[in-house]
């Protein structure tokens, strides 16, 4: 594992980048490798699940203090050779503000606040990762399955961190406190400090035979899957939170959430604008002077509409309730349908003949615009 490539590289970032510069670079990144955009791609793929490691130990904030102190394996429980429970602050989740409450801690009766109990029950961290869907399904709804990275708990150990038939056992240095309280003469009298303890790495216990699989990490990188439903009307981008579907608890404490970005491809006709839908529908020159019957594509089906006489370019008809479903309702958009009128090409000698017979036979009171027009003209000159 030592081959990992740095995380803040992976997103494309500095290192002292903010939480929605950190963000807006996973967005990027995840929608350039996702695997629905890349189907077979086995390099994509790669390279998506790199994308989503690196976002789950940046974007979460005791994490990323851990990497940017220790590396890999400051946030990874397999990483490195033969580190074992002591090797790692991820095995160990050490909570480093306590050591700096050590450090900086208060004087006799003013000191800082105290240290959790390092056997507390703690919840796990969020996970987030991105589905992308079709116009259609956001139109509609649907089910998905999702898949994502998670920490989970050992399966060989149960999270303990100790070998098969083994526990860990509470530190006799600090009595399973994790910390341990130091006095020290100073000119201003004796000063009282916490620190974490040195036998136990501020764990509260001691794990003589780690387990094999996780190397006393007690927690393992895991594939994860989880079917999940799309409500008709999502919009692009919006996320979905799955509860307990996240990285697993520490000392029984409950596991995360899962945070589901959810992608909308475009659509070749259809744009959408809130929850309405729009497209062009190009018709004849001799469908817009003499009107007539057209079908017109919506998301429920085609539809047929009567156009009127003399219909002009840009003219828009709307088409009541064929739009989106709103968000957790019944009720839908409209669809609203923009006339392109399209001038014929490569014409024959024939049909050129008789535009030009047509045009003979036109006036003014044919065309109101340019009738308008032309008066203008005579009022300016």
């Amino acid at each position: 594992m030592a081959d990992k490539r740095d995380y803040y590289e992976v997103l494309g970032i500095n290192k002292g980048a903010s939480d929605d510069e950190i963000k807006k670079a996973y967005r990027q990144s995840a929608k350039k490798y996702h695997p629905d955009l890349h189907p077979g791609d086995a390099e994509a793929e790669a390279k998506f699940k790199e994308v989503n490691e690196a976002y789950e130990v940046l974007s979460d904030k005791d994490k990323k203090q851990r990497y940017d102190q220790y590396g890999h394996a400051g946030v990874d429980p397999n990483y490195g050779a033969g580190g074992g429970a002591y090797g790692s602050p991820f095995s160990q989740d050490i909570d480093f503000s306590d050591i700096f409450s050590s450090v900086f801690g208060g004087f006799g009766g003013f000191s800082g606040r105290r240290s959790a109990n390092p056997n507390a029950p703690r919840r796990g961290g969020d996970v987030e990762t991105t589905v992308y869907i079709s116009f259609e399904e956001a139109a509609m709804g649907c089910k998905k399955t999702v898949e994502y990275q998670a920490v989970t708990n050992c399966t060989e150990c149960h999270g303990t961190g100790a070998a098969a038939g083994t526990q860990p056992k509470t530190c006799p240095t600090c009595g399973g406190r994790g910390q341990v309280t130091v006095n020290q003469r100073t000119p201003f009298g004796v000063v009282q400090t916490s620190r974490a303890c040195d036998t136990c790495k501020g764990q509260g216990k001691i794990i003589e035979k780690p387990c094999r699989a996780c190397n006393g990490a007690g927690k393992t990188r895991k594939k994860k899957s989880v079917e999940i439903n799309i409500p008709a009307g999502i919009s692009d981008e919006q996320v979905l939170n799955v509860s307990g579907h996240g990285n697993s608890g520490t000392n029984g404490g409950p596991a995360g959430d899962l945070h589901v970005y959810v992608g909308v491809r475009p659509h070749p006709v259809f744009e959408r604008r809130g929850d309405d839908v729009w497209c062009e529908l190009p018709i004849t020159f001799a469908q817009a002077a003499l009107g007539g019957e057209v079908t017109v594509p919506t998301l429920y089906g085609k539809v047929s509409y009567n156009l009127h006489e003399g219909t002009q370019p840009n003219d828009i008809f709307k088409l009541k309730g064929k739009g989106i479903q709103h968000l957790h309702s019944k009720s839908k958009g409209d669809q609203y349908v923009k006339i392109v009128i399209e001038v014929p090409k490569n014409l024959s000698s024939k049909q050129k003949e008789i535009i030009r017979e047509f045009d003979k036979t036109s006036s003014d009171k044919n065309y109101a615009k340019r009738k308008t027009f032309k008066q203008k003209l005579k009022d300016l000159f």
